[in-house]
């Protein structure tokens, strides 16, 4: 099989796995066999907020995950607005960034164990440093236990399969999140990140949910046309 063939092979595939968990957030979304993933997705947005705060030269205490599909990290940061745009827009914007990652990285690996590593080793550095309830423990501990034994003993197309399957549906899920969460206006409880800047800045939450959402969207874009649409050049071309 030439390049170019393994390439169009691989393409298709990452397209059906696209297509594959497009169908599945909107036809299963509150099945069960999804509920692990939103809560891992759910771990990417509040990971998001903990890196903004080290970022600015804050604090983490906690990051904690309900069982019905919320989170919260406990942080603290030296106040200004500039710091609180950054830290509260790293939940959405940080959750993309992450699954965009995992959708490249995916499309790339040939086997797909050491991408499972590092998520088993994400998982496990948050519940060693930052968790402190018995849910999120149990949770983010299974989560980079499977990983750990998938990347292991799994079939080198299984865990292709999964790596590939949880990149799409990471990335359909922040783009999900931002629409369920920032744009029902009539379901806010005044507690999201749009909020919380909307406090502090004065523009609408709307604003900040449809800015978020923008610039999401353009992530996963542009994360696609980097993966489908610019083919390798042929050795000697100009």
């Amino acid at each position: 099989m030439t390049q170019m063939d393994a390439r169009h092979h691989l393409d298709g595939k990452l397209l059906v796995a696209l297509a594959a968990a497009a169908v599945a957030g909107v036809l299963f979304w509150n099945t069960w066999p999804l509920y692990p993933l939103k809560l891992l997705v759910v771990l990417m947005h509040e990971s998001g907020h903990a890196a903004a705060t080290l970022m600015v030269g804050g604090s983490v205490d906690a990051i904690r995950i309900s069982p019905d599909q919320g989170g919260v990290t406990l942080a603290r940061f030296p106040p200004s607005i500039l710091r609180e745009v950054v830290v509260s827009s790293a939940g959405y914007v940080g959750s993309a960034v992450s699954a965009c990652v995992l959708l490249y990285v995916a499309a790339r690996a040939k086997e797909g164990r050491w991408p499972l590593i590092a998520l088993a080793g994400w998982c496990g550095l948050v519940a060693a440093i930052y968790v402190r309830d018995l849910f999120t423990l149990a949770f983010v501990g299974g989560c980079a236990l499977a990983l750990g034994l998938l990347a292991r003993y799994g079939a080198a197309w299984l865990r292709r399969a999964v790596l590939v399957f949880l990149a799409a549906f990471s990335c359909c899920y922040a783009l999900y999140d931002i629409r369920d969460d920032l744009l029902h206006v009539s379901s806010w409880s005044g507690g999201t990140d749009a909020d919380a800047l909307a406090r502090a800045t004065f523009i609408p939450a709307i604003v900040w949910g449809i800015g978020w959402g923008a610039v999401s969207i353009a992530l996963v874009v542009l994360t696609l046309r980097r993966i489908l649409v610019s083919a390798p050049r042929a050795p000697g071309a100009m």
